[in-house]
């Protein structure tokens, strides 16, 4: 996820844009770059690091030009340097473009343009772009033209801002998959990733929509099928936001927002790994000894990465907390041990410390991290990115839905490799491994109902959270959501542990929420609740069978789906009701005491 901006009209474009990218930054902050145009020259610059350092080390509010683009970056391909900050250019030097999104078949589309003798300057996968378009430009009659074609032959998302100094009065913005808005002004025009870029010159605003692209100029702007390159009628609306809410796209707490952006996050987090997943399984395959290391919501992410390579490719992890990796595990690491690490951050303490060790001692480490150049990708000797973009709430929430999709993908292509599960389950597994999205879409229309639910509960001081299975490590999420921005006392457990020991702490009117999935511990499961039920606890069940409503009191009705993908739906509903519950009680669920986005200290 990243930002981008772009300006045309009077003003000096650059001070449009600087203003616009610090108010994207929260999607990217990694490196950052402007360009503008002057009498038919282009002038970029751009660089690693956040937008106030760059601004004044480069100079970005002196740039001539009324007319420009900006970018703030999340790292995707390429680690963040300066080289690989946007905008990216083509060979000739007058097609300039900023990007966010993942193009996933940049890389036989660079083979290609190599072999007619493009020189590419950066490891991004937005480059590829720009030259491609520089390409179809020698057969095209129109630059318009040639940016049709070129992006039809581009997989992925994208949400782009093109300038071509030979035609001195428009810019190009195209959309696909990755958001962009058009900022409509009197004498000006504007577009960008998020209102609040532009909100300070216009209310007045076009949202397009997949498949778009427009040209705009200082007095129009023209929308157009990508397509056909037919005009489309766009209504414009009028923004009610004020600068903050807009920032958080109308959403009251960033971790609100974050949880309605995990169906474009698990997108991105398979475009962005369809090309590199059946190599690193490659790399992988021969390891028997596996160890998983992570700590927090990452730690059940791990969880369920056990489950999964043990259904699919009957491998059997062993899953150790970071923290205790290194003091407990040491002699039984060597040269044919692999370390798999899950961390968002990829700086945190506990989990670079088991990943150092784990190289020490010889064994493989794949690291599966969200942030690209972090110290865990440098000390790694395979990388998988979550691709979820920058998570401002301290609450993990996209970031472990993508971890768990890499996790799945992962798994299937191991199978896949291994020859360990049939073919034609593997292919339908993947099939509706695409279509997640769209359950998480679905899921979140639970959202009103569970908020009268959290109504219902706030003034409870204990929850229990049980699952079986692959639903263990749900159960453990939900409860450390709880936890972690509620203040409530909840605890995630196996539902086959209840009575050896917690039953004893269940009594009249206690919440009980049970992770129950159609699958191979359904019936054990049901028992499970029954149980619970008996001794007068409040059951808030999540699944698909009809059943449930026999020993229920509530039901947060999930769509069908195979039992080991039911990990990043099923987690979805346990979010919204921690975060309501938060701000019923009165807390910020941005910002939870005691507690910080990464543990960078043991």
């Amino acid at each position: 996820m990243c930002g981008i901006i772009g300006y045309i009209g009077e003003r000096q474009a650059c001070q449009v844009i600087v203003k616009g990218l610090k108010r994207l930054e929260y999607r990217g902050y990694d490196s950052a770059g402007i360009v503008t145009e002057e009498n038919g020259a282009l002038h970029i610059k751009k660089g690693a690091g956040k937008i106030d350092e760059l601004a004044e080390k480069l100079g970005l509010l002196e740039m001539p030009g009324k007319r420009g683009i900006g970018h703030t970056r999340w790292a995707t391909h390429g680690v963040p340097n300066d080289v690989n900050a946007h905008p990216q250019t083509d060979c000739s030097g007058k097609i300039a473009l900023v990007h966010n999104g993942i193009i996933e078949n940049y890389g036989e589309i660079k083979e290609e343009l190599l072999k007619r003798g493009h020189v590419f300057k950066s490891d991004t996968d937005t480059e590829v772009i720009a030259h491609l378009i520089e390409d179809e430009l020698k057969s095209s009659k129109s630059f318009e033209e040639a940016m049709r074609k070129a992006l039809l032959k581009l997989k992925g998302s994208f949400a782009l801002g093109i300038i071509y100094t030979e035609e001195p009065d428009r810019l190009y913005f195209v959309r696909n998959e990755s958001p962009l808005v058009l900022g409509i002004g009197e004498g000006e025009n504007f577009a960008a990733s998020d209102v609040p870029a532009f909100l300070e010159y216009t209310n007045r605003a076009v949202f397009l929509d997949d498949g778009e692209y427009a040209v705009i100029t200082k007095d129009s702007c023209v929308v157009k099928k990508l397509s056909t390159g037919e005009v489309i009628d766009k209504p414009v609306q009028e923004i009610g936001w004020t600068l903050e809410m807009a920032e958080k796209a109308g959403y009251e707490h960033f971790m609100l927002k974050e949880i309605y952006e995990q169906p474009r996050a698990i997108r991105d987090a398979i475009h962005g790994n369809a090309e590199v997943i059946e190599n690193v399984a490659k790399e992988i395959a021969k390891y028997d000894k596996i160890f998983f290391v992570a700590m927090g919501t990452s730690y059940h992410a791990a969880l369920v990465g056990k489950y999964l390579l043990q259904r699919l490719a009957k491998k059997v992890p062993i899953v150790e907390e970071a923290s205790e990796f290194r003091y407990e595990m040491e002699e039984l690491i060597d040269e044919d041990t692999l370390v798999i690490a899950i961390t968002q951050s990829g700086e945190t303490a506990d989990t670079l410390a088991a990943m150092k060790l784990a190289k020490a001692r010889g064994a493989k480490v794949l690291a599966i991290v969200n942030v690209i150049g972090s110290m865990a990708t440098r000390i790694a000797d395979l990388t998988l990115y979550t691709h979820a973009g920058p998570e401002i709430g301290v609450a993990a929430t996209k970031t472990y839905t993508t971890q768990l999709t890499v996790l799945t993908m992962l798994a299937i292509a191991l199978a896949r490799t291994l020859g360990t599960a049939d073919k034609e389950y593997l292919r339908q597994l993947e099939e509706n491994l695409n279509r997640i999205p769209e359950l998480v879409e679905k899921v979140l229309k639970h959202d009103g109902a569970l908020r009268e639910l959290a109504e219902e509960l706030k003034e409870k001081r204990d929850f229990f959270y049980i699952g079986r299975s692959i639903g263990v490590p749900t159960a453990l999420e939900g409860a450390l959501k709880l936890k972690e921005i509620s203040y409530i006392h909840a605890e995630g457990l196996s539902a086959g542990e209840l009575k050896h020991g917690p039953l004893a702490l269940l009594e009249e009117g206690v919440p009980v929420v049970a992770i129950a999935p159609s699958g191979k511990t359904f019936d054990k499961m049901l028992s499970n609740i029954e149980e619970a039920k008996a001794r007068g606890a409040y059951i808030i069940a999540l699944g698909d069978n009809e059943s449930l409503k026999k020993v229920s009191d509530v039901i947060i009705e999930m769509p069908p789906m195979d039992e080991l993908l039911t990990p990043i739906v099923y987690v979805v509903p346990l979010q919204i009701l921690a975060y309501h519950l938060a701000v019923l009680r009165g807390n910020d669920p941005d910002k939870p005491r005691n507690l910080a986005k990464s543990v960078t200290v043991e």
